[in-house]
């Protein structure tokens, strides 16, 4: 997938999105990437034309959900799991204050001793 990701559009193979984690820590989560490097650091739902910025593998990669494989690393470390809710972006206010108010934040990963 890298060497794909690598030969099929300029900039670097791994994307890392800062995410919100326990205790609505900001952690870096990889993915390989499937947007051009100019695409802004937000929700897809909220681009304008989201296939404009898929790079030309980038359909495939989320289609088949491979782009998610590196978050394996997020899970390693600690700062997410398999299961549970799926880490908000940093700027997801709205999410972020839900899951505060309702103490979501402070479920720590899965499998993660403290």
């Amino acid at each position: 997938m890298a060497l794909l990701v690598r030969l099929t559009s300029p900039g670097p193979v791994l994307y890392w999105s800062d995410r919100v984690g326990e205790n609505n820590r900001i952690f870096k989560m990889p993915k390989f990437r499937s947007m051009r490097t100019d695409t802004p650091a937000v929700a897809t739902h909220l681009l304008k034309d989201p296939k404009a910025c898929l790079t030309p593998i980038g359909g495939f990669l989320r289609k088949t959900s491979l782009d998610e494989i590196p978050q394996l690393w997020s899970i390693l470390k600690g700062d997410m799991s398999f299961v549970g809710p799926r880490p908000a972006l940093f700027n997801q206010d709205d999410l972020i204050a839900l899951r505060t108010e309702r103490s979501v934040h402070r479920i720590p990963p899965e499998g993660v001793t403290h």
